[in-house]
């Protein structure tokens, strides 16, 4: 018998250390959690664009008419609204744009990088003749512009490219995200040009399909958009158009994904409150197999995810499993400790409390 135990003890180490071991290396992965992006949303993008105007430019660029008679960065003489070089001189109202966009496909969304491909259509319509634009993505990569009109108040583009948007896991996996396509011309101030989101005419094509996702809503909307001060008086607004498709994951796959195969580890593990004391060793090894398939089971799923700072409700269900796993093991434990003539009485015990803890444990684990 006490040979048995010795044995059973040494199972029950080893399998302990393993998960402990993978634990710390995935909370280590946790915390050093990094951000990757295709460009930084705090400055203006420089790659290329293409120019969507057929207008004729204005006589002169702001810059071009600022002085600085002392040195120092330019300014124009008069100026009541904006003390940027790059504003607009003069008083006069800017130009509105009606801004809309037809989506067409999105493709190779990756939840781990945030990154996806999206292919879809671009209207700029306007009351006046629309000045030369310089059209940047702030939080993409365009990989082709293709121009089917070119009029001097109206501008039809398709375009192809890679966008980022960073994904927010806290409810996977009955997560949803957000893919955001943002434009913004790098030419005009607000005070030149002001973009206006055409609701009625953002909208996805007929038949879209995001693979593996479901569309929840549509948005599209028009922001003021500043930079941190990159040199004195930097204080002009840029506008910028922000379309927004929310998705989110199917629920019935993400439950047979990541619930049940939690549940049924739970349910093999409290098998074992029903093997006799006498059968010290088996009782013993339906704990320990099963701590090491959790702590395999969760690692695959971290697998799927970028590293984040916060737990996601899949990590707080595998917390739930660990915790419900450790009580039927203290209660296996508790036999080797107690005198012989009361292991009886923890076993009877034990067929009564560790499952009712485990019902609460993963009640809380699930709820909270």
């Amino acid at each position: 018998m006490k040979r048995v135990r010795a044995r059973t003890l040494v199972v029950q180490a080893l399998a302990i250390l393993v998960a402990v071991i993978a634990c710390g290396f995935m909370l280590f992965r946790r915390v050093d959690a990094s951000a990757q992006g295709i460009a930084p949303a705090g400055a203006p993008a420089h790659h290329e664009a293409a120019d969507a105007s057929a207008a004729p430019a204005d006589a002169g660029d702001p810059i071009d008419l600022a002085i600085a008679p002392d040195g120092g960065v330019p300014f124009h003489p008069g100026a009541t609204r904006y003390k940027s070089p790059f504003a607009k001189p003069d008083t006069g109202p800017p130009i509105e744009v009606k801004v809309g966009m037809l989506l067409n496909s999105v493709d190779e969304y990756d939840v781990k990088t945030g990154l996806f491909s999206a292919d879809f259509f671009l209207s700029l319509t306007s009351g006046a003749p629309l000045p030369s634009l310089d059209l940047q993505y702030p939080n993409g990569d365009v990989a082709s512009t293709e121009v089917i009109a070119d009029k001097p108040t109206f501008k039809l583009l398709r375009i192809r490219g890679k966008f980022k948007s960073p994904p927010d896991l806290r409810k996977y996996p009955f997560d949803s995200q957000v893919l955001s396509i943002q434009i913004e011309d790098d030419a005009h101030g607000i005070d030149q040009l002001r973009f206006v989101a055409d609701r009625e005419r953002a909208q996805l094509a007929r038949g879209f399909r995001a693979l593996g996702w479901s569309v929840s809503y549509v948005e599209a909307k028009a922001v003021s958009h500043t930079y941190p001060d990159r040199f004195e008086n930097d204080d002009l607004y840029y506008g910028r158009y922000v379309f927004e498709l929310g998705i989110e994951r199917f629920s019935t796959s993400s439950a047979f994904k990541v619930y049940v195969p939690a549940f049924v580890i739970v349910l093999i593990s409290l098998l074992g409150m029903w093997v006799p004391a006498t059968e010290m060793e088996v009782r013993s090894n339906s704990g320990a197999p099963m701590l090491a398939a959790a702590v395999l089971f969760h690692f695959a799923l971290m697998q799927e995810l970028p590293e984040t700072s916060y737990l996601t409700r899949a990590d707080q269900l595998m917390l739930g499993v660990y915790v419900s796993l450790l009580l039927g093991m203290l209660s296996t434990w508790a036999m080797f400790v107690v005198r012989e003539q009361r292991v009886e009485t923890v076993f009877r015990a034990s067929r009564w409390i560790v499952p009712i803890g485990n019902v609460l444990v993963m009640v809380a684990a699930c709820v909270l």
